[in-house]
């Protein structure tokens, strides 16, 4: 999947930003007053707001999966490996709260829906490379559409959490895991019920039609 324009100096001039976006919002004025002496910001960020928005969530899905590389998830299966990179990203995240209100209210707009959704695919893939999922059959989009719901109300929710080390955060994503888990299970049983029944079909005589 392919990603923004990387560098060392759009990174740092992110990290300098965050503090100045809830005042400034998502725009080259926060660059500006987090760095007032440097010209030639505009060039880190020629697509303005799009440009800063889709670079800081680069840098954010870059920074989860360093955090989960030096994690250890032994002994983990890959669902609580999900639950832990998520856990890690909004902890990364937990003293940029605001910017990142600010960031999901801009991208929850209309006209910034297809950005949005660029956004969300490379996080939700992010998370699950970071988990050690390795698919590459058709549950490859499956568990991706599913994450892709399962985090985006997440991040909602944690929005508004202030508990202790993102507690109820935590507690609300263990929920939604768990549902995803029953659907899951009871689309395995529908599946080998229907398998059951097509073999019924071939392998038995309907008593209405035999002569």
């Amino acid at each position: 999947m392919s990603h923004p324009e990387r560098s060392l100096d759009r990174d740092a001039a992110l990290a300098l930003a965050l503090d100045f976006i809830p005042e400034h919002g998502w725009s080259i004025a926060a660059l500006r007053a987090a760095e007032p002496g440097l010209a030639d910001l505009d060039l880190l960020f020629p697509g303005g707001s799009s440009d800063l928005l889709e670079a800081f969530f680069d840098l954010a899905d870059r920074q989860m999966e360093e955090d989960a590389a030096a994690a250890d998830f032994a002994g983990l299966g890959l669902t609580k490996r999900v639950r832990a990179v998520i856990a890690l990203r909004l902890a990364r995240q937990r003293p940029h709260r605001e910017a990142v209100r600010r960031a999901l209210g801009v991208l929850a707009l209309p006209r910034f829906a297809p950005l949005a959704a660029r956004i969300t695919a490379r996080t939700v893939d992010s998370i699950w490379h970071a988990a050690g999922d390795q698919s590459s059959d058709f549950s490859w989009y499956t568990k991706r559409a599913i994450l892709a719901a399962v985090y985006s109300a997440t991040a909602l929710y944690w929005l508004r959490d202030f508990s202790q080390d993102d507690a109820d955060s935590l507690a609300f994503l263990d929920r939604r895991l768990a549902g995803v888990g029953k659907i899951g299970k009871a689309r395995g049983r529908l599946a080998s019920f229907a398998a059951k029944f097509r073999r019924r079909g071939v392998d038995e005589t309907d008593p209405l039609t035999a002569s």
